[in-house]
């Protein structure tokens, strides 16, 4: 039977895909599973045997990309929505169904936060899937070798902005961190709590105050 790796109870990963420029890195696509409809978070390879289980978990109703550069792998076949900031880049690949641009909810369990600094459009995502409140950061924050990053030093960031996001992200309500990238020997998720948030969102600023990479 054809199945996607379950991180947690109703989230699933699609199989993990390499980078060009990072080759250390592994990217993937997330299905949560909700009652009011499927969402597939960020944009990735995936495989036929991943398309079958997302089809077998009940399909996608929308799919959502936290920033552009998502846009290089193609879409699942859903409507795709990106920050409108970030639109312009995405279609010129893409057909984007519809776009956003302020903090919102979606039936009342999957929010829409933007956090601009890593690009102009970047949004986090924040979903209480009922036991557990998972926050999908893009790259904005990132595992590598399961620390907590930023990648900052890339074309089109805005320092000023990323630093505000961070501390954006520092006060937010999640226990499990879910990037868009990770270290591919390395884990792809992260469990945290309040105080673990706060030191490790403190370590990146200081590294950013530093001028050291984030």
């Amino acid at each position: 039977m054809d199945s996607m790796d379950t991180m947690l109870p109703h989230l699933h990963a699609t199989s993990p895909a390499g980078l060009s420029f990072a080759p250390s890195l592994a990217i993937r696509a997330y299905l949560l599973q909700r009652e009011a409809g499927n969402l597939l978070v960020y944009g990735a390879p995936t495989p036929d045997e991943d398309a079958r289980a997302i089809e077998r978990l009940g399909g996608v109703t929308r799919q959502y990309l936290n920033h552009w550069h998502e846009a290089m792998s193609e879409p699942f076949g859903a409507p795709l929505y990106a920050h409108a900031a970030d639109a312009l880049a995405v279609s010129e690949q893409h057909r984007v169904a519809e776009t956003f641009a302020d903090r919102s909810v979606l039936d009342g369990d999957f929010e829409l936060i933007p956090t601009p600094g890593h690009t102009a459009g970047a949004t986090a995502f924040l979903w209480d899937s009922g036991e557990h409140r998972c926050l999908f950061t893009g790259d904005t924050v990132y595992l590598r070798d399961g620390e907590w990053v930023a990648a900052l030093d890339v074309r089109g960031s805005d320092r000023d902005a990323y630093v505000a996001t961070l501390q954006l992200i520092r006060e937010l309500d999640f226990d499990v961190l879910v990037p868009w990238a990770a270290t591919a020997t390395g884990p792809a998720y992260a469990m945290t709590d309040g105080a673990d948030t706060a030191r490790r969102i403190d370590a990146i600023l200081g590294r950013i105050a530093r001028g050291e990479a984030a």
